[in-house]
């Protein structure tokens, strides 16, 4: 389905403030899963670039990592408890560990799925039990907090709440999957109410700003579609379902150029949508069908996991230029030319972003535990940091 609402066509991306090197939230600064550094390894050796330290204590979960600085930011569970982390960069050392949310226990993996967000002196970070806190980077003390699942009448989805906030300008934009408060933004600083809209419950994605029209717009993929909603007042835009499937909505949505691309699994599909009477359906097709990962724009096509096939699309037309099963199933991220793709299996690779064809530079691994290594790579300051559950791996990527 695709609501209209009449507004001009206007676009920016969303973007956190933050030094370049850094990677201050949920895919990077733009959210986009794409990394501006320079000057980076064009191969690897076969064991893999220089390890420059390995850390364990991060707990359970798929939670991934913000970088600011000599600071690293990440969640874990341990025991019965929930926790958000804070640590050294230089060394690995743990700095301070906050509790968070109650233990989530699930088949596929215990602990929490969504990345902190810094902005300034504070993180936001979302538990899997849908607990919300805003820390100070510095101590981890506590500024405020609430459960909103709990306070707005959601559900907690199978797999957890997996989203990672999103902060602009003033407010935080979470997903409780509330009665009219499927989508709400509260005031950064103390976590009041805003706005809060829709009805939709949960699904497993992140929100996406944009600038529309002359003003700020935000985009969230629900358990049921994809919502269009004014940022001032969380007024509806428009809303586009088609993509949505009935089990897990999971990547985040790529906004560009006054487009938006949308992709799920089990099945499903993509869609590109044109803003401009609403949001109206340039393509749908089952070429691109993200799972637990989001696909990276770079240039004229999209590169990512179509279920567990890496595939290369034309953004535009959602032409294929080449399918790989390359590193197994897995996520993707960009910097200086180049994927850095994790499969599930703990294998690392090294491939060249270009449509003429499959070209893989190096690969390496890291162990795998029980369960699968979900957690996308960050590049962040010259280094690259990856996750196996408990364990944390600093790699040196600078020539």
């Amino acid at each position: 389905m695709v609501g209209c609402r009449c507004v001009p066509l206007i676009f920016a991306a969303c973007c956190i403030a933050g030094y370049s090197a850094d990677w201050p939230q949920w895919r990077g600064p733009n959210r986009d899963g794409i990394s501006a550094e320079t000057g980076l390894l064009t191969t690897w050796p076969s064991g893999g670039p220089p390890l420059v330290w390995k850390a364990q204590g991060l707990g359970e979960g798929y939670s991934s990592f913000s970088v600011v600085g000599d600071r690293l930011y990440t969640q874990g569970q341990q025991g019965n408890q929930e926790f958000v982390l804070a640590f050294d960069t230089n060394t690995g050392k743990q700095l301070w560990k906050t509790p968070s949310g109650r233990a989530f226990h699930e088949q596929h993996g215990h602990g929490p799925r969504g990345t902190p967000t810094v902005d300034g002196n504070r993180l936001y970070a979302m538990a899997a039990d849908g607990t919300l806190l805003c820390l100070d980077t510095a101590t981890g003390q506590r500024i405020w907090g609430m459960n909103v699942v709990e306070k707005f009448g959601g559900r907690v989805p199978q797999w957890g709440i997996s989203e990672s906030p999103l902060v602009d300008g003033d407010r935080v934009i979470v997903t409780p999957g509330g009665r009219d408060a499927s989508v709400v933004a509260l005031e950064k600083t103390k976590g009041d109410l805003l706005w809060k809209s829709q009805s939709d419950p949960a699904g497993y994605s992140s929100p996406m700003a944009f600038d529309f029209g002359g003003s700020r717009h935000v985009v969230v993929f629900t358990a049921l579609g994809a919502l269009g909603l004014d940022m001032k007042n969380g007024e509806l835009q428009w809303r586009y379902d088609k993509v949505a499937n009935n089990t897990a909505n999971i990547a985040t949505p790529i906004v560009h150029d006054g487009l938006i691309f949308l992709s799920s699994d089990y099945g499903t599909g993509c869609a590109l949508l044109k803003l401009s009477q609403g949001a109206s359906q340039v393509y749908f097709n089952r070429d691109m069908r993200n799972h637990y990962s989001t696909s990276v724009l770079i240039g004229d096509y999209v590169y990512g996991f179509s279920s567990n096939i890496l595939t290369a699309m034309k953004f535009l037309t959602g032409e294929v230029a080449w399918r790989n099963r390359s590193v197994g199933k897995g996520s993707v991220t960009y910097a200086e030319g180049n994927l850095y793709a994790l499969s599930e299996d703990g294998v690392v690779g090294l491939i060249e972003a270009t449509p003429q064809a499959y070209q893989e530079k190096s690969r390496f691994e890291i162990q795998r535990g029980s369960y699968p290594t979900w957690t996308p790579p960050v590049i962040a300051n010259g280094k690259l940091y990856l996750r196996e559950q408990d364990n944390l791996y600093c790699y040196n990527i600078k020539r």
